[in-house]
């Protein structure tokens, strides 16, 4: 589905506000405990990925190769995943069992969020407006429930902070590039799985380009970043900006423009 088409999706959608509540729970003793976990067109962000193949123990290229297909965003050009379902004629989500979710603790952010769905966009100030709306399909009997949730407790029952926070940050890179009226080249859509999706594989480029000596990242941060998959995330989104715009509010240069790798160096 396209940001557009979403976007009109959500639109058509109940609001929920701050301050509003909704009753909803989901659990095995709910009679459709399961059968929103199929048939989906589940797209993973960077974080959803890191998260999931952490879960997994897979080297990137696995998990990509074998568990995702490969899209782009139709406005900007930028390379996502969505996750395979399973084969069979209710394609279920690969990792759903009768007692539930086997990546539960790891699960994607729209596995989370629902029964809300949050949409977000990038102001005209560089921030990120978000939006949220009751999702309530047919087949559901978690409404029939009785715990209250606002949009705030839900989020934070869920442990969405970090989701959120990372898929805010790529909204923000998105949504800079299409403000720019470029769509990235192939060169550069390559340079971006690298960077997002695969931090295993990232870090050797880091390592290889020498990029260190090509930004001012102080040496702290540089073994985090070199050991940690989420610091090596927050390292790509900033990177990727720089590379793309040459310019970025948490990254500088060290050397000449001319002499940064960049996204339209990769092959």
């Amino acid at each position: 589905m396209s940001s557009d088409a979403t976007q009109d999706f959500l639109n058509s959608l109940p609001e929920i506000r701050t301050g509003e509540t909704f009753a909803f729970a989901c659990h095995p003793r709910v009679k459709c405990f399961n059968a929103c976990c199929g048939d989906l067109n589940l797209v993973l962000t960077p974080y959803d990925a890191l998260r999931l193949r952490r879960s997994l123990g897979e080297p990137s290229r696995i998990f990509m190769t074998e568990r995702c297909s490969l899209v782009t965003a139709p406005d900007t050009g930028f390379p996502l995943l969505t996750l395979n379902m399973a084969p069979g004629p209710q394609k279920p989500c690969p990792f759903v069992r009768a007692e539930g979710c086997s990546v539960y603790p790891d699960r994607p952010a729209a596995c989370r969020t629902y029964p809300l769905g949050r949409a977000t966009r990038l102001t005209a100030d560089g921030d990120i407006e978000q939006q949220f709306f009751v999702v309530r399909e047919a087949h559901c009997k978690g409404f029939a429930e009785q715990k209250e949730w606002s949009p705030e407790t839900w989020l934070c029952d869920q442990g969405l902070e970090p989701y959120n926070e990372a898929s805010d940050r790529l909204t923000a890179l998105m949504g800079r590039m299409k403000e720019s009226g470029q769509r990235m080249s192939s060169k550069q859509a390559n340079m971006a799985l690298l960077a997002l999706y695969q931090p295993d594989d990232f870090r050797s480029f880091i390592t290889n380009m020498r990029l260190f000596e090509r930004v001012e990242v102080d040496e702290a941060r540089q073994a985090e970043i070199m050991a940690d998959d989420e610091a090596t995330l927050e390292f790509a989104l900033d990177w990727l900006e720089l590379a793309l715009f040459g310019d970025s509010p948490r990254l500088t240069k060290r050397t000449p423009p001319s002499s940064m790798p960049n996204p339209t160096d990769a092959s």
